[in-house]
């Protein structure tokens, strides 16, 4: 199913770099890898929590009517909370 992600998480998702990072979220840490394609047109995120079970995987495409979230298996509460509270590791 797909959603208008609010303009809080397409702000967050486009301050992370392209790449793989690790950080904190929901209180765990994470290991994470965002994926641009297309020119920016469409991004792709997949998360993986350090000495955990859980996973955040999604797709956001950036079309002329706006952004539309595309979470993959889980629902867009969770990818939003996600990411909107995930705090990037500062450089070593």
């Amino acid at each position: 199913m797909t959603h208008r992600p609010p303009d809080s998480f397409v702000k967050a998702l486009a301050a992370l770099p392209a790449g793989t990072m690790t950080g904190r979220a929901c209180g765990q840490r994470w290991i994470l890898c965002k994926t641009i394609f297309n020119g920016g047109r469409s991004i792709k995120l997949v998360a993986e929590e350090l000495g955990g079970r859980d996973y955040i995987s999604f797709n956001l495409y950036n079309l002329d009517s706006g952004p539309a979230l595309f979470p993959c298996e889980m629902s867009t509460g969770k990818v939003v909370a996600f990411l909107t509270g995930f705090q990037l590791d500062p450089d070593p």
